[in-house]
């Protein structure tokens, strides 16, 4: 899962550093394109193909391609205009329990490999694609693609590598996470060192703030 991050310190901007104020209190670096990330520079592309099929979808339910994107849509349909609080907690339970977890190894023969919400709903998937169908919905839902972001972290507590979603929203980082039905914070003590983030746009690389002189952030 951490393949999509070769290539990461290409095009980095070192003036985009954040002490403290990066996610899960990293510093963060922003960087220049998405090009050091190719496996999400595919599902970006592949989402824009994808929108037809759903619009299809919502328009007529014997065009939905499965059963899962039917309860998709559904969802995603019941929580239009509720407070961003619970279509956070909604939707990361949904998602959570309606796909079930399989490796890349598993389901593609791929050490890594990240789906689009419609591959994923059609062949389930691991953790990067839990969070990338979770940006997917709540872009739809109107929260800004510069609020959100696909995580890749560390997670030490396993000694593995880890994928989630960040969503900023009135000063608090809210956290949606395949391990967890409940939506967490990132002022919690949890066990996750960010290595890189990217959102439609944009691309951070992050590095523990003891590294580079920042101290740790209480929390």
């Amino acid at each position: 899962m951490l393949g999509a991050a070769l290539g990461l310190a290409a095009g980095l901007v070192p003036d985009g550093a954040r002490a403290n104020g990066g996610l899960l209190g990293s510093v963060e670096f922003r960087a220049g394109s998405l090009e050091g990330i190719p496996a999400w520079q595919r599902v970006v592309a592949k989402m824009k193909e994808e929108a037809a099929l759903i619009r299809a979808c919502d328009e007529d339910i014997s065009a939905c391609p499965s059963p899962r994107v039917i309860a998709w849509r559904a969802k995603v349909r019941s929580l239009r205009g509720l407070p961003l609080q619970t279509q956070l907690r909604q939707l990361n339970l949904f998602l959570n329990q309606i796909v079930p977890y399989l490796t890349d190894e598993e389901n593609f023969g791929q050490e890594d490999y990240w789906t689009t919400p419609l591959e994923f709903l059609r062949r389930a998937g691991d953790c990067e694609d839990y969070a990338i169908i979770k940006f997917a919905s709540l872009l739809e839902l109107g929260v800004p693609n510069e609020r959100m972001r696909v995580v890749v972290v560390m997670d030490t507590l396993r000694n593995l590598p880890h994928a989630l979603l960040s969503v900023e929203a009135e000063g608090q980082v809210y956290l949606l996470d395949s391990l967890f039905d409940v939506v967490l914070t990132d002022d919690r003590s949890l066990p996750y060192v960010p290595t890189y983030s990217v959102n439609l746009t944009q691309r951070w690389a992050h590095l523990p703030a003891s590294t580079v002189g920042g101290g740790n952030r209480s929390n």
